[in-house]
């Protein structure tokens, strides 16, 4: 039953969003539009609505990952970061342009260095680094991740704009792999 709730009220906040900006709504809205009443809304999201926009982004970033775990580049990475704002482009648009941009741009860090992680884990759960590399290396593209969707956003979301990151992402083929591989040679050169 608190799973159904928490979903109930995760779907009306999208909904809301795909309507109106995010400094619109306000969590009386979101429990007249679900059902429920304030203490169950702040059961669920304790940090009320910037609680709930946190849970909504990783919780998507988990789903999306769960259904495609077999991720073989960074550019399916990246595709699978992007559904969500594909599929929810009215309310990423709210909530980017919103006066609470700098909460949303710190959730969207977080969120690309989450997905950067969980992509490594995933694509390379044998990979024998140097201490320190890994997290080196999910700063790096969690980074860049997050500087391609900011301008992005700041494109109006334009379709156009993914291929250039599919293509990005073609150009860059391999150079995770050779981090990797130089990280495992550094590491090795060390145990001797």
């Amino acid at each position: 039953m608190a799973s159904f709730t928490r979903e109930a009220i995760i779907r009306s906040f999208l909904r809301l969003l795909d309507e109106r900006p995010l400094n619109k709504i306000t969590v009386r809205d979101i429990v007249e539009d679900c059902g429920v009443n304030r203490n169950t809304f702040y059961y669920h999201f304790e940090g009320g609505i910037p609680a709930l926009v946190e849970a909504v982004s990783k919780g998507e970033i988990d789903r999306l990952l769960a259904q495609n775990e077999r991720i073989s580049s960074m550019s399916e990475a990246l595709d699978v970061a992007t559904a969500f704002i594909c599929r929810h482009r009215r309310a990423v648009l709210h909530l980017y342009n919103s006066s609470n941009r700098d909460i949303y741009e710190r959730y969207l860090m977080e969120i690309t260095r989450y997905t950067a992680r969980r992509y490594f884990d995933t694509a390379f759960p044998d990979a024998d680094l140097l201490e320190g590399d890994l997290e080196i290396v999910v700063l790096a593209y969690a980074s860049e991740s997050y500087g391609l969707i900011v301008e992005w956003l700041n494109r109006s979301l334009d379709e156009g704009f993914r291929a250039t990151l599919r293509r990005l992402c073609e150009l860059r083929a391999g150079t995770i792999e050779t981090m990797i591989h130089r990280s495992a040679q550094d590491r090795e050169k060390q145990a001797n």
